[in-house]
């Protein structure tokens, strides 16, 4: 089974980047999609982007878009989450996890498995 974390992340200025990696180890025949999904304290885990394995296509959440930016390397294995212009707001603990399913209608976390570690990402103000 495909066993991933994500890493990356860390403390920003509000209006600074980051980049999250997250590494498919063995993405085999059932990876059609990976997730990106951001947790604060005493919220669920929410999606805020989503590539498609097979043609990269992408889904962003409201909240991010036009400010981050999803990516994959095939040759790697491995999904970015390019984080821009990043905010406040957009503190969380930050996971990646495969999907079965490349309907970018799939956004539930109960669509999603092999949830590896996540990564802290703090943006102060």
């Amino acid at each position: 089974q495909a066993q991933q974390g994500a890493s990356g992340g860390g403390l920003v200025q509000a209006g600074g980047s980051l980049r999250l990696s997250c590494v498919v180890s063995d993405p085999g025949f059932y990876v059609n999609a990976m997730g990106w999904f951001r947790q604060v304290p005493g919220k669920e885990r929410e999606i805020v982007a989503r590539i498609r394995w097979g043609d990269s296509d992408t889904y962003y959440a409201d909240s991010v878009k036009g400010r981050f930016t999803v990516s994959r390397d095939n040759t790697k294995n491995t999904v970015y989450l390019q984080m821009d212009s990043l905010k406040p707001e957009d503190t969380g603990v930050y996971y990646c996890a495969p999907s079965r399913y490349s309907d970018h209608a799939m956004l539930a976390t109960r669509w999603y498995e092999n949830w590896g570690q996540g990564t802290q990402v703090t943006v102060s103000s």
